[in-house]
């Protein structure tokens, strides 16, 4: 008998690990929202920001998280995760704020290269609007430091600077958990309260607390082409190129963004410890492993988050 036949032989030190990182995301949750006068979480439906809601939740009570949650659109979402994110927000009694990418097309700050362009990176420009119009001096996230390394270097409290820029060797120190929330006017932070959990942290947290998910993280059958060692999903807004082979495969999404960059993997994981168990096995990152901008110099997650990106 092991681990994956009998849950219990993991329990007592799982349970104590998730406990901590429990713990230090709602101490954040609850500094976030005795130190800043307008803050607002960052939810797009997503695994990450559904864990990052359910620690809210337990810090504060169903009906009672005492900020908005925002989504920046780019109108290219997997219609699953929008709903999911609809769903929760009313079932939490959570206000939902939506600001979309095309809002932006259509007062020409964001202009696209082509029509086909992933509008991804342009969430930056919707973003910063949404924080000039509802004065935000605060955005949580959930972001996690093991994704990549851009983000490995953020501290939990990023500050940005008054063009909502990031300064990544103006950081400021945190240690003994001491968080220095000193803004400038125009100013404002990021909050990552599972910064230092990760993937398996994540799934593993999902299991326990038996945390509803969007179906798309779980095995289904889709059709996808093989490009650049990736599974792209074949979608209207992702067509198969001359000479690529439809097939259908069994997959999963390890993380869902803009459909014209996420891909699956292969998988048969069918719930949630299925997947802890797959990703007990993984040696590449999920946005390594899944994402088509990432693959590009040209679009690196250090250059985006200077220009503001999440």
């Amino acid at each position: 008998m092991n681990a994956r036949t009998d849950p219990t032989l993991l329990t007592p030190i799982s349970n104590r690990h998730l406990d901590a990182l429990e713990e230090e995301a709602i101490f954040i949750l609850r500094e976030v929202a005795a130190a800043f006068e307008r803050p607002t979480l960052l939810f797009s439906g997503g695994k990450d920001s559904l864990v990052l809601l359910k620690c809210a939740e337990k810090a504060f009570g169903a009906g009672r998280i005492p900020y908005p949650l925002l989504m920046i659109d780019t109108g290219h979402n997997f219609p699953e995760v929008t709903a999911f994110r609809d769903f929760r927000a009313k079932e939490l009694g959570a206000k939902l704020i939506v600001r979309s990418v095309e809002d932006s097309m259509r007062r020409g700050t964001v202009r696209l290269a082509r029509p086909d362009e992933s509008r991804n990176a342009h969430q930056s420009v919707t973003l910063l609007e949404a924080i000039e119009e509802f004065r935000f001096d605060a955005l949580i996230g959930g972001a996690r430091r093991d994704e990549e390394k851009a983000r490995a270097k953020e501290r939990i409290f990023s500050h940005r600077d008054s063009f909502g820029q990031w300064q990544p060797k103006a950081q400021r120190p945190e240690l003994w958990t001491l968080f220095n929330t000193r803004l400038a006017p125009g100013e404002h932070f990021r909050v990552f309260p599972i910064s230092n959990w990760t993937e398996l942290d994540v799934w593993q947290y999902i299991a326990r607390e038996d945390i509803a998910l969007p179906s798309l993280y779980y095995a289904h059958q889709r059709p996808v082409v093989e490009r650049r060692g990736l599974l792209v999903p074949v979608t209207e807004l992702t067509p198969p190129r001359p000479g690529e082979e439809v097939v259908t495969r069994t997959v999963r999404f390890r993380t869902v963004g803009d459909i014209t960059c996420t891909c699956p993997v292969a998988s048969d994981a069918a719930d949630a410890d299925d997947v802890v168990a797959e990703t007990l096995t993984v040696d590449v990152s999920e946005r390594g492993a899944t994402r088509m901008d990432d693959k590009t110099s040209d679009a690196s997650m250090e250059k985006r988050k200077k220009d503001g990106y999440f």
